[in-house]
């Protein structure tokens, strides 16, 4: 998360420097190549990507001390073992994802070794390896975690139920509500589907593994970024805090919304497809 966030620093102030091209957003000419439409949208989503999972992390630690200390350990107990691989592989891969579109940014100067825009991806690589490969981190939740009976993630699920459930995002966020039931819808069924396949076709699971967690990851960042978006919402309705950032943890939310969270559908498709298609296949034999 820290490599991946030092990547969006250094993209968002090569982007805010860099000039060409006339602005389809200022419409001035000589523009910073930050108010380009296509270059804005990168940062965003580099942002939004980085908050999610600075926001699981902290989920994940804070579970980590309701272990030890909270009312309930054994519940939370299960909230963290059932968000480590989680915290560790998505955010990862989002790291590997949002170091490349730190260099994309850059154009050809990303391969330029002076930028320290390819540093910082060729650091944040290593790490979906550096964790215990994140294939094995996916086969861990799938199997360990999620268990026989799923109770970690059918409380999770509850917890995500309970929280759209609450009135006061009927005012502002109810596309953003909308979409986060669908996520939730598909990891329900995702859940289900697994759990059922565990004994009767244990390589399904194994091949869902990674898309699993995948999901769980995008489900886990927009709750937590819009449990995010609604306490800003409150402070700026109170008149409190910075107007301007707050505004900003908003217009993320609904970014991360947009462009992450529809791809729900897809991850359970893939999840049900199962290892059929990979059995008997021999690659690259003629």
């Amino acid at each position: 998360m820290g490599v991946a966030d030092a990547a969006w620093q250094k993209a968002r102030a090569y982007a805010a420097d860099r000039r060409q091209g006339r602005s389809s957003i200022t419409g001035a000419d000589n523009a910073a190549i930050y108010d380009h439409p296509d270059v804005r949208l990168m940062l965003a989503l580099m942002k939004a990507r980085v908050e999610a999972a600075r926001a699981i992390c902290m989920a994940t630690a804070s579970a980590i001390d309701a272990a030890r200390l909270g009312a309930d350990p054994e519940r939370a107990r299960r909230r963290e073992d059932f968000l480590v691989p989680i915290a560790k592989a998505w955010s990862t891969d989002m790291a590997v994802d949002v170091a490349s579109m730190g260099v994309q940014v850059h154009g050809g100067m990303g391969f330029i070794e002076e930028t320290g825009a390819a540093q910082y991806y060729r650091d944040a690589r290593i790490a979906p390896i550096y964790e215990g490969t994140n294939g094995i981190q996916a086969a861990d939740l799938v199997g360990r975690k999620l268990g026989s009976d799923g109770t970690a993630a059918r409380e999770l699920e509850s917890d995500i139920k309970s929280f759209l459930s609450d009135s006061r995002l009927k005012a502002g966020f109810e596309m953003e509500s909308q979409l986060l039931s669908d996520t939730l819808a598909a990891f329900s069924q995702a859940t289900t589907h697994l759990l059922a396949q565990k004994t009767a076709w244990p390589l399904d699971v194994a091949t869902a593994a990674t898309t699993y967690l995948k999901l769980c990851g995008d489900l886990v960042g927009g709750w937590l970024l819009l449990k995010g978006a609604l306490a800003a919402k409150a402070m700026i309705d109170a008149g409190d805090g910075d107007a301007a950032w707050l505004q900003d943890r908003i217009r993320l939310t609904r970014v991360y919304f947009a462009h992450v969270l529809p791809h729900a559908p897809a991850h359970l498709a893939a999840i049900r497809s199962g290892f059929g298609a990979l059995e008997g296949l021999e690659i690259g034999v003629d």
